[in-house]
């Protein structure tokens, strides 16, 4: 395409935006933007910005943390030995014997993702004013997301002038890229810092750079000339912790350490981060070690790059990672960002937009009958009464943030995406693998960002190298395990540091979830490569585990022991809230599918393997689904009562959502039974806990209760948002200013699973029959949904009015796809044989004439 400067200060007129009409004064209040290398939470102002930077490599910890931490651990007696006494205990009714044993098996922690720094841009618009003295009258303040291009842009301005800056983060420049404009010269002054441990500034002048045309020379320019005047630069080097402590470890008395020189110059991996800001203006600009200058500005292209050794290991890098590749880093760093400052901004701006409207575009929902425009984020969605734009606006925000955080090269998006500004956030911002990590990632496959699933499919690559050894040497089994929490380093031990409650900490199914997503990789893009050289052998390593986890009941079953249901606790026979139990319905749903999974692969994949015939034999030994004698699904082996019955966990529904062993059609008992326990949790929660309710009443075809639930999440949070919440549920979550989900504090696992839930009320995305409209609520009862995918790789474009489907069209998007799919609505079905490329579905067997509508 060609550079339409015009988009940089005017959006397109069909653009999804939403605005806000002050700057943020905290955190929560900010925009965020993120490229899946560097993220930044820009808070805007009417004489400046601040970016608070993260960058998604940048993690407290070192490659060797997993290893070393399991080396301690079996020095100190947890082994296959020692879990067989803890089998022994729990037979024998002993909790309190087998959870101190336990505690034995639990690591330190995984490690924190870690804010980076800060880049403050002050203005200074009347420095050149003939009356320098008198104040200056601000103009109206306005700030815009663009979620269809990705581009933030603030405007504002004193005296009648105009000032706007805009804001994108480029993927394929590797920056994040500010572009200012002012219809009057303006000093402005760039200052960057870190939180962390500071190194080392450079500051960077090149051939013909630190000084600019006269001021009054700017008078003419236009964004799309060859306006540079030179280009100056500055960069930090930045230490990184080797460990750093969970918030909740209130007792640690460092909770950063990082490595004296001494140890960093022998190390063999040096934790370590670079910061390089280059401008290029129309104006004079001098830089030094604390900032930059620019004097009468009428233009300036403000380029913002980061890096860390830890992006390069990630990366398989081939060279040392010592203390000696510091220079080499903050000089690659630099030169990222100069070299973006000194293309031309059409050029960037060009490049940006082919890259992310593919992705932001790829599929679109509109529920009601506004998508397009400006909507005033307070008034128009956190106190509008529009449900059904709401919903619309959190489907396409969730997706717009997994752009923006996840993306080829980069570790996948944590707890709080890529952006964090907290030394010890909440969680550690970590990987919380037992459903906030999955959550984060359901809205991928099904809404076209395949392509942003990709760091998540990595880490699993890496777990799976990582808990081969922790399974082996922790459990004596084969295959790999991980647990409840993981970091880009590959943890795979239990966290808990010898006193985490074994309900979350002692949990052994965290891989057999994540093979979940290379499954639905596979599914989604039948690409038969993948599942043979990738998927296959993970799988494999996880059926592994799974098999030699499992133990004979002592009446021909297979149970697993110890097993808990995250993160829920049941009343014990003596009144003591229990954790430890057997064969928890989540670990029979996860091992039921894996093995299921594993069988079929192999069919694919013309394969023979011995875990075939194991499986074949386990498979019929497995305690199956049954429900309470209350009618509830049963979420241990047996008829337990949990302590909280308004528990924000729901494990046992993973039978349900997302796996879909269980549905209303083939298994109509269980299903009554899943209604039930959602009946008994009630609504209530936080983001994650309302956004899997919703997606579970979506797939038990109950729309108007998932429409309640949505009213619920999407309120605003109005107290305060960085304490974390109590136990009781007194301080549920719903929305931040900025429509950050909340726990609280922060996460965005809620938002990313909004995007997911709210689709699988339109169209059902549970393997097999074509499911249109399976819980629309009444009220929504126009729409469309364009660009969806579902398994078996097709893509389905929807459209429906009075609450029926008017138009679908159904595409193959491989050749593998299905030649023939069973579509259904409301109890009616029909076969439907496709054409190869593009098929539209006469709905008249499915919709009857009823006024005017098929």
């Amino acid at each position: 395409m060609t550079g339409d400067l015009s988009l940089i200060e005017r959006p397109r007129a069909d653009a999804l935006r939403l605005g806000w009409a002050e700057p943020a004064t905290e955190w929560v209040e900010a925009t965020p933007v993120g490229n899946g290398r560097t993220g930044a939470m820009v808070f805007g102002g009417r004489s400046g910005t601040r970016l608070q930077l993260n960058d998604s490599s940048v993690w407290s910890g070192t490659p060797a943390s997993g290893a070393q931490a399991l080396d301690a651990l079996v020095a100190a007696g947890a082994g296959p030995e020692r879990l067989a006494e803890v089998r022994k205990a729990i037979d024998r009714g002993d909790y309190r014997e087998a959870e101190r044993l336990l505690y034995s098996f639990e690591g330190p922690w995984s490690q924190e993702f870690l804010p980076l720094g800060d880049v403050v841009i002050t203005e200074i618009p009347d420095a050149h004013r003939a009356d320098p003295g008198r104040a200056a009258a601000p103009a109206p303040y306005a700030r815009e997301l663009d979620l269809d291009d990705a581009i933030l842009r603030e405007r504002t301005g004193v005296d009648g002038s105009r000032t706007t800056r805009t804001v994108w983060a480029s993927a394929p420049a590797g920056c994040l890229l500010v572009h200012l404009s002012y219809d009057v010269p303006t000093d402005v002054e760039l200052a960057l810092s870190t939180p962390l441990r500071l190194e080392r500034t450079s500051a960077g002048a090149g051939a013909g750079r630190g000084t600019g045309a006269p001021a009054g020379a700017a008078a003419g320019v236009d964004d799309g000339a060859d306006d540079r005047s030179g280009v100056a630069s500055l960069a930090l080097g930045v230490r990184l912790p080797v460990d750093g402590a969970p918030l909740h470890e209130e007792q640690v008395a460092e909770p950063l350490v990082y490595r004296d020189e001494r140890e960093a110059a022998t190390a063999e991996y040096d934790p370590y981060a670079a910061i390089a800001v280059a401008v290029r203006s129309d104006g004079v600009a001098t830089a030094d070690g604390t900032g930059i200058r620019l004097t009468g500005v009428r233009r300036a292209l403000v380029a913002i790059a980061t890096d860390s050794t830890g992006r390069r290991w990630w990366q398989g890098a081939d060279g040392p990672l010592t203390e000696a590749a510091r220079p080499t880093l903050i000089a690659d760093t630099l030169e990222l960002a100069e070299r973006a400052a000194d293309a031309a901004p059409a050029e960037l701006l060009a490049a940006h937009l082919d890259d992310v409207r593919p992705l932001l575009g790829a599929s679109t929902l509109r529920l009601g009958a506004r998508r397009a425009g400006l909507f005033d984020v307070d008034r128009d969605l956190l106190h509008g009464d529009d449900d059904a734009l709401t919903a619309t606006v959190l489907t396409q925000f969730g997706r717009y943030l997994l752009v923006a955080s996840s993306r080829a090269g980069s570790p996948p998006a944590n707890l709080q995406g890529i952006w964090n500004d907290e030394l010890r956030p909440p969680w550690s911002s970590n990987y919380t693998i037992n459903i906030n990590t999955e959550m984060n990632y359901w809205a991928a496959e099904s809404s076209g960002l395949a392509a942003c699933h990709g760091p998540l499919l990595d880490l699993v690559d890496r777990l799976a190298v990582t808990g081969a050894e922790t399974a082996r040497r922790l459990y004596g089994t084969r295959g790999w395990v991980a647990h409840h929490n993981t970091d880009p380093w590959g943890y795979s031990l239990p966290v808990g540091a010898g006193h985490g409650n074994p309900s979350w900490a002692i949990w052994m199914m965290g891989g057999l979830w994540l093979t979940d997503h290379l499954w639905q990789h596979w599914r989604y893009g039948l690409d038969e490569t993948f599942l043979r050289e990738r998927a296959w052998p993970v799988l494999v390593g996880a059926a592994e585990f799974a098999l030699d986890w499992l133990v004979d009941d002592g009446r021909g079953g297979l149970r697993t022991v110890p097993s808990t249901s995250p993160e829920n606790l049941f009343g014990g026979p003596d009144g003591h809230a229990e954790s430890l139990a057997q064969s928890a319905t989540m670990d029979v749903a996860l091992i039921r599918a894996l093995f299921g999974r594993v069988t079929e692969a192999a069919g694919v994949l013309g394969l023979e393997h011995p875990v075939l015939a194991e499986i074949g034999a386990a498979l019929p030994r497995l305690v199956g689904f049954a429900a309470t004698a209350d009618g509830r699904l049963r979420e241990w082996g047996a008829d337990l009562v949990e302590v909280d019955p308004d528990h924000r966990h729901m494990s046992q529904m993973i039978a349900v959502y997302p796996l879909g062993l269980m549905d209303t059609a083939r298994t109509p008992e269980l299903a009554r039974a899943a209604v039930a326990t959602l009946d008994r949790r009630g609504p209530g929660a936080m983001g994650w806990s309302w956004a899997w309710k919703i997606a579970l009443r979506a797939r038990l075809g109950d729309g108007e209760t998932a429409r309640e639930l949505l009213r619920e999440a999407s309120a605003p949070f109005e107290r305060d948002h960085r304490r974390l919440a109590p136990v009781d549920g007194s301080e549920w979550g719903g929305l931040l200013p900025n429509l950050f989900s909340t726990h609280p504090p922060v996460q965005l696992d809620g938002n990313f699973g909004f995007a997911a839930a709210v689709r699988e009320l339109v169209l059902g995305t549970a393997e097999g029959t074509v499911r249109l409209l399976p819980a629309l609520p009444e009220a929504w009862g126009e729409g469309e949904l364009l660009g969806a995918r579902l398994p078996g790789a097709l893509a389905v474009d929807l459209r429906w009015s009075s609450g029926r489907p008017v138009e679908v069209v159904v595409r193959r998007l491989a050749e593998a796809a299905p030649r023939v799919i069973d579509v259904e609505l409301r109890g009616r079905r029909m076969r439907v044989p496709l054409d190869p490329d593009e098929t539209v579905l006469d709905l008249s067997a499915l919709v009857p004439t009823a006024a005017g509508v098929r």
